[in-house]
């Protein structure tokens, strides 16, 4: 893999229940609409679990990603192709937790910052609608 290793770990306070935040997460038809890289290929279930594998990309770079560990309140994702590494995902009431680490070209602190702005965002807009 080309590249360098990077690490990342970020924390953020959240306007948003567990459950919401675990939905946001763990639904592809949720994830899809503030996930940066954008649209799901078919086919993926109504919720994520263990040993379920999927593609995104970011701009050309394929980003292969296994799940590791699909939980009430974590998420883990084995990483290949465009970054060789793993996403982890904790959340509660009002809090989420990010670490990503791997080798990649990519900016990855830059594209974790933005996903959970993005994240932030759609909920915030959720709210608001309701």
């Amino acid at each position: 893999m080309l590249g360098t290793f990077q690490k990342s770990l970020l924390r953020i306070e959240i306007e948003a229940s567990e459950t919401e935040l675990r939905n946001s997460l763990l639904r592809p038809a949720q994830l899809e609409k503030w996930l940066l890289s954008g649209r799901f290929s078919p086919g993926m279930p109504e919720e994520l679990y263990s040993g379920f594998q999927f593609t995104t990309r970011t701009g050309p770079i394929a980003i292969h990603h296994q799940v590791d560990v699909a939980k009430p309140n974590c998420l883990r994702l084995i990483l290949s192709q465009g970054i060789d590494g793993f996403h982890e995902w904790y959340w509660g009431e009002g809090w989420l937790q990010s670490r990503l680490e791997g080798v990649s070209l990519l900016p990855l602190a830059v594209g974790q910052t933005m996903n959970l702005l993005s994240l932030r965002q759609f909920l915030s807009s959720k709210k608001a609608e309701a």
